[in-house]
């Protein structure tokens, strides 16, 4: 086990070396950099998203028979899986509003994913015209 530790520790820095050398690497590095308070506020904003969206989907599911959803976390789990669109399939609402509400909450997914892609793409913009010149 140490000796894989050691491969992978050493495959890790082998990376960051490559990164260095990268000078398109670096232009992108610098740009999420940059970005660090945006994206700082953004996963705030996904944590506050997920345990308001999960308490409310506990809410409208849980005098359901047959449901999956137990607790406030499991719910927070599908808020989860349903924003990042990866639909595992093993919690679905089973309600006319629980559905409802699942359609809300991955429109809203798509949209609050696709800001940070904004944000980086602007400060992308930004550090490769400064390193261009």
């Amino acid at each position: 086990e140490a000796v894989v530790s050691t491969q992978s520790t050493g495959r890790i820095v082998r990376i960051f070396k490559f990164v260095r050398h990268s000078r398109d690497l670096l232009i992108i590095m610098k740009a999420v950099s940059n970005a660090k308070r945006e994206l700082i506020l953004l996963v705030c904003l996904l944590f506050i998203f997920v345990i308001t969206f999960g308490s409310i989907m506990y809410y409208i599911e849980s005098g359901e028979k047959g449901t999956n959803f137990n607790s406030i976390m499991s719910s927070c789990w599908w808020v989860i899986v349903t924003i990042t669109t990866v639909g595992y399939g093993d919690m679905c609402p089973t309600s006319a509003g629980g559905k409802l509400f699942g359609g809300f909450v991955l429109t809203l997914g798509i949209v609050f994913l696709a800001l940070p892609m904004t944000i980086i793409v602007s400060k992308f913009s930004f550090v490769y015209e400064r390193e261009k010149m």
